[in-house]
C-alpha cells in the first residue's frame, strides 16, 4: 500500500500487512512524536477530521484536541507511565461545535524513537458496540431462559433492524430435504417470504441459496444484475429489495444449519459496522439453533419412544393430568382407549423382534391418521398402544374404535410376508371409571382384557351399560344404511322407513300462515319410531348426513311443488341442513336444481342452519353461503341463543332470520328470567332487520308474551304439531283453516 494511502513517514515500520492493518481499522489512528507533530494517520482519522489525508502529517494534534485542561507534558507522559491520560475529549477540526470522542493512548517505541499512538472512536462508534454487546447479551440470556428458536431469531432480526434501521434481516434454516425454510424475516414482504419458503439450496437461488450451497458470504450489490437471482429477480425487485448480503450458518462441525442476510431497498456494498453485526449474529444464530436441536434431541429421548416416535408413558401421563385438571373445572369428558395387538407375542417369538418392530412402526403409523389435535396417541411399550381423548364420550370412542379396527384390519406385507394385524380395545371414560389418569389406565386395561377374552379383534368399554350403548350404536349405524339405501332406490311408499312430516309456523300479527318446516321422521321394525336427536347427530357422525340432507330437500321442495300444483296454500317451505353438508360445496347447486324442477321460488324456500356453521372460517363454506342468499333463498339461524352465539357473525354473513330456541320459550312464563332473553334476542333481530321465529310455543300464556313483545313468528304445539303432508293438506281445509283466511301479501310477505 502506497504511502499516500496512510500517510505515514519513513520513521514508522514500512512492513505491507502493517500498513494494510491501519489503513482499513475502522477507529482513528493518529502517531504523533514527542512533542506532538502528527507522524501519521490512518484514513479513518481524516474521515474524523474532514482534512485530506496528505496535509496531516507534521500538525500540531495538541492542537486539535481537547485534553480537558491537561497539557500535551501531562499526556505524554501518562502514556509512558503508570498515570493514563484522559480517556475522553473533544475533536476541534474546522467545526463551530467540538466532537467528542473516546481516547485510547499506547507508547511505542523503534530504536532510539518515541513515538505515541492515539486511537479515537466517535460516540457513534462507541454505541454502536455497545448495541452490538447488548445485543449478543440480550440474545443469549432468551436462549439460557429457553424461549423458543423462533423467538429468538425474530428479536434477533428486529434488533439489527433496530440498530441498523436501513436492512430487513431474515434468517432461513435448511430442512432435512436440503431446502430452505423462513425461520425468521420480520420485516420483509409476506408474499416475498412465501415465494421463497421450501426453495432448493443451489447456487442460482438467489444470495441465501448460494451462501448455503456455497459455504460463504454472498453479496449482490444489484440484484437486478446479478445471475444469481436470475430466478428470483422479479419477486424481489417487485417487493423493492434491490441489494442482498447472505452470510452462512454453520454448526461446530461445520454442517450447514441456514443463512443470515441482510436486504437493502436500493443497490449498494455492505457497510462496516453490519459487517460487524452480521459477524455476531451468525455465531449467535448457530448458538441458537444447535441449541434448540439439542434441547428437542434431550426432549425426544426423555417423552418420546425411540422406536414409533409417539409420545412415551411420562409424556401421556402429563398431559392426562393436564386434561383431568380441565376437565374437572369444565365437566367436559376425557376417555382413555387402551389397545393391544393380538397374539404379538407369537409374531415376536416365530418371525423375530426385527419383523415385531416393523409391524408397531406401521401400527403407529396407521394409528395417527386417525386422531385429532388435542389428542395424544402413546406406545407404553411392548405391544400397549393408549390414546388420550379429551372432550369424547363414550359415544363417539365407540365409533373411533371401530375406525381404529377397521384400519389395523387392512393386510400388511411384512419381510415378504402378509399379515393382518388386529386389536383388542379396552375403554374407560372419566369421571365415572375415575378421576385420576392411574385409575382410568388400570380400567382401560382391564376392560381390553375383556375384549380379549370375548375373542379379540374388537372394543370392550370398562361398564357394562357403555357397552350396551355401544353396540346400539353401531347396530343403529347399519341400520341406518341400510334405511338410505332402501329409501334411495325407491321402495313403495308403505314401506318406505323414512317420512317427511310438516309443522306450521304461524306469522302472530296478523294471523296467518307463514310457511311449514320439513321434519324427517325414522320408523325402524324393531325399535318402533326413532327420535331426531338420537340418528340425526349419528348420521353426522358416520358419514351418512350428506345423503340424509339431500333426501330431505329434495322430497320437500318436490312436495310443495305438489301442493302448489293441487292449489293447496302453502306460502313457504323451510329445511333443516346439516353443517357438515355445507364442506362439499355443492349445496348451491343442488338447491337451484331442486327450486327449478319443481317451479318453486327461491324465496319461498329457508333453509335452518346452526351457530357452529357461522364460527366456521373455511372459505368455502362462506361462499356457500353467499351463493345461496344471492339464490334469494332465506337463511335461518336456528336453535339461536344456545351455542355459539357471536352478534359478529350476523352482520357478516347474510342472515335473514333468528330461530328462538325452544328452551328459553318452554319457561317463559313461568321463569321470569327468561323474559329478557327473549327480549333482548327479539330486538338484536329488530335492530339488524331479521325476523325472528319462536319454536315451541306450547301454551297461550307464552303466545301472549311473545306477541307483546314483538316476535313476528311462533311454532309449537300450541298451533300445530308436525304431521305428515296429507294431514297437513286436511289441517289447512279444517283445523288451520282461519290460519290461511288472510290477506294474500299478508301471507307471502317476510
Amino acid at each position: 500500500m502506497d504511502s499516500a494511502a496512510t500517510a505515514l513517514d519513513d520513521r514508522l515500520p514500512s512492513d505491507r500487512l502493517l500498513r494494510a492493518t491501519a489503513a482499513q481499522w475502522n477507529a482513528a489512528l493518529v502517531w504523533t512524536s514527542v512533542d506532538g507533530a502528527i507522524v501519521g494517520a490512518n484514513p479513518g482519522f481524516a474521515r474524523l477530521t474532514g482534512l485530506h489525508l496528505e496535509t496531516l502529517v507534521g500538525r500540531s494534534l495538541p492542537s486539535l484536541l481537547d485534553l480537558g485542561g491537561r497539557d500535551w507534558q501531562a499526556v505524554w507522559d501518562g502514556a509512558r507511565g503508570d498515570h493514563p491520560p484522559p480517556g475522553a475529549g473533544a475533536l476541534r477540526i474546522l467545526r463551530h461545535d467540538p466532537v467528542p470522542v473516546d481516547l485510547f493512548w499506547q507508547h511505542l517505541t523503534d530504536g532510539d524513537d518515541e513515538l505515541l499512538l492515539c486511537e479515537m472512536r466517535s460516540f457513534d462508534e462507541r454505541e454502536r458496540a455497545e448495541a452490538v454487546a447488548r445485543l449478543q447479551q440480550n440474545v443469549l440470556e432468551l436462549v439460557a431462559t429457553g424461549r423458543s428458536l423462533k423467538q429468538v431469531l425474530d428479536f434477533l432480526c428486529r434488533q439489527v433492524e433496530a440498530c441498523a434501521p436501513d436492512v430487513a434481516c431474515s434468517v432461513m434454516l435448511r430442512d432435512d430435504e436440503n431446502r430452505m425454510r423462513v425461520a425468521a424475516a420480520p420485516s420483509l414482504p409476506a408474499g416475498y417470504t412465501a415465494n421463497i419458503d421450501g426453495l432448493p439450496i443451489e447456487p442460482d437461488v438467489g444470495c441465501c441459496g448460494s451462501a448455503m450451497s456455497a459455504g460463504e458470504a454472498v453479496m449482490s450489490v444489484d440484484i437486478a444484475d446479478d445471475p444469481r437471482w436470475a430466478k428470483r429477480r422479479d419477486i424481489a425487485l417487485a417487493h423493492g429489495l434491490a441489494a442482498c448480503w447472505s452470510n452462512p450458518i454453520k454448526g461446530r462441525d461445520a454442517r450447514m444449519l441456514g443463512s443470515f442476510a441482510l436486504y437493502y431497498h436500493h443497490p449498494r456494498p455492505v457497510a462496516a459496522f453490519h459487517r460487524r453485526l452480521v459477524e455476531a449474529c451468525v455465531h449467535l444464530c448457530a448458538l441458537a439453533i444447535e441449541h434448540d436441536r439439542a434441547r428437542a434431541e434431550i426432549n425426544r429421548l426423555a417423552y418420546f419412544d425411540t422406536l414409533t416416535g409417539l409420545p412415551n408413558r411420562q409424556l401421556l401421563a402429563d398431559r392426562a393430568t393436564a386434561a383431568l385438571a380441565l376437565a374437572g373445572r369444565t365437566r367436559q369428558p376425557v376417555t382413555l382407549m387402551f389397545l393391544d395387538i393380538d397374539r404379538f407375542k407369537t409374531i415376536n417369538d416365530s418371525l423375530g423382534h426385527a419383523v415385531g418392530d416393523r409391524l408397531l412402526v406401521e401400527v403407529a403409523t396407521r394409528l395417527k391418521h386417525l386422531f385429532i389435535e388435542g389428542d395424544t396417541l402413546a406406545r407404553l411399550g411392548g405391544d400397549e398402544f393408549v390414546a388420550l381423548l379429551p372432550g369424547c364420550d363414550a359415544a363417539h370412542a365407540s365409533l373411533l374404535a371401530e375406525r381404529v379396527l377397521a384400519a389395523l384390519a387392512v393386510p400388511v406385507t411384512v419381510a415378504d410376508l402378509t399379515l393382518t394385524p388386529t386389536a383388542s380395545i379396552g375403554i374407560a371414560v372419566h369421571p365415572d371409571d375415575g378421576m385420576d389418569f392411574d385409575t382410568l389406565l388400570r380400567q382401560a386395561d382391564a376392560a381390553m382384557y375383556r375384549a380379549k377374552q370375548a375373542g379379540r379383534n374388537r372394543c370392550h368399554f370398562f361398564r357394562r351399560d357403555m357397552n350396551e350403548q355401544a353396540v346400539r350404536r353401531l347396530e343403529m349405524e347399519a341400520a341406518l344404511r341400510e334405511a338410505l339405501d332402501r329409501q334411495e332406490t325407491g321402495c313403495p311408499e308403505d314401506e318406505a322407513p323414512f317420512e317427511l312430516y310438516y309443522q306450521p309456523q304461524l306469522r302472530l300479527k296478523p294471523n296467518c300462515l307463514h310457511r311449514v318446516e320439513a321434519l324427517i321422521r325414522w320408523t325402524h321394525p324393531r325399535w318402533g319410531a326413532v327420535s331426531p336427536a338420537e340418528f340425526v347427530p349419528l348420521a353426522e357422525e358416520c358419514g351418512l348426513i350428506d345423503r340424509l340432507d339431500s333426501w330431505v330437500l329434495q322430497t320437500s321442495v318436490a312436495q310443495l311443488g305438489r301442493w302448489r300444483a293441487a292449489g293447496v296454500p302453502v306460502p313457504g317451505l323451510a329445511v333443516n341442513v346439516s353443517a357438515v353438508r355445507f364442506a362439499r360445496g355443492d349445496l348451491p347447486d343442488q338447491v337451484r336444481a331442486a327450486l327449478a324442477t319443481n317451479g318453486i321460488p327461491a324465496n319461498d324456500l329457508t333453509l335452518e342452519i346452526t351457530e357452529r356453521l357461522m364460527m366456521t372460517e373455511e372459505i368455502g363454506v362462506h361462499d356457500a353461503l353467499d351463493a345461496l342468499h344471492a339464490l334469494g333463498v332465506t337463511l335461518s339461524i336456528d336453535d339461536f341463543g344456545t351455542g355459539y352465539s357471536s352478534l359478529s357473525y350476523l352482520k357478516r354473513f347474510p342472515v335473514g332470520e333468528l330461530k328462538i330456541d325452544r328452551s328459553f320459550v318452554k319457561e317463559l312464563d313461568i321463569d321470569a328470567a327468561n323474559r329478557p332473553l327473549v327480549r333482548a334476542i327479539i330486538q338484536i333481530g329488530e335492530a339488524l332487520g331479521l325476523t325472528v321465529v319462536a319454536e315451541g310455543v306450547e301454551r297461550e300464556a307464552q303466545h301472549r308474551m311473545l306477541e307483546a313483545e314483538g316476535c313476528a313468528i311462533g311454532q309449537g304445539y300450541l298451533f300445530a304439531r308436525p304431521m305428515p303432508s296429507a294431514a297437513l293438506v286436511s289441517w289447512l281445509a279444517g283445523e288451520g283453516k282461519h290460519w290461511v283466511e288472510c290477506p294474500a301479501d299478508a301471507c307471502f310477505s317476510i
